[in-house]
């Protein structure tokens, strides 16, 4: 009988290990390094640091399609702000500053169902001289895909598509510098 149960629970245990292994791969993409072709990482989409940043398409100010995967091959800082938030106005000088300085591509995603109008969003891109692409959530799917909190909050992704970096808060201009110099 004790020889019965164990034989059970050590086949329900390699039963486990080989459904897991062939299904849980499917959750998995490959992901080709840039340093060494011929190198394959499974890298896991998530929001958390070494994964995967989850790709989105949004509409930008301008009425152009943007999506994060057009990026690949660049360095990316995706940012999520609003007019209203004081932290989110007060990195954006310094967000464009690192724009016109680094070779960082930055989507500033707009919590546009938080705003009043889509006027008050373009003034403000006026106000800053704001030359990045400003993205509009209009219905907060990417926020909600990003389990966005507290605003701003800034993920850097390297030329990858891995995410590097993300914060919680304002960044101040060295701290956008350091982060990016750490990616490749």
């Amino acid at each position: 009988m004790k020889k019965a149960i164990v034989i059970l629970i050590v086949t329900g245990m390699l039963g486990w290990a080989i459904y897991d292994f062939v299904f849980a791969s499917d959750e998995k993409i490959e992901n080709e390094s840039a340093n060494d072709k011929d190198e394959i990482a499974e890298v896991t989409i998530g929001l958390n640091v070494g994964n995967m940043a989850p790709d989105f398409q949004l509409q930008t100010l301008s009425g152009e399609q943007a999506k994060l995967s057009d990026y690949r091959g660049s360095r990316v800082m995706i940012n999520f702000w609003a007019t209203w938030c004081p932290p989110c106005r007060a990195e954006m000088p310094d967000m464009e500053k690192f724009y016109q300085e680094k070779d960082v591509e930055i989507l500033a995603i707009n919590l546009t169902d938080t705003e009043s109008s889509i006027k008050q969003i373009k003034d403000f891109v006026s106000e800053y001289q704001l030359t990045f692409p400003i993205l509009l959530d209009e219905v907060i799917e990417v926020a909600n895909t990003y389990a966005i909190q507290p605003i701003p909050t800034s993920y850097m992704v390297d030329s990858n598509g891995i995410i590097q970096f993300k914060t919680f808060g304002p960044l101040n201009f060295e701290q956008m510098v350091q982060e990016f110099e750490k990616m490749e």
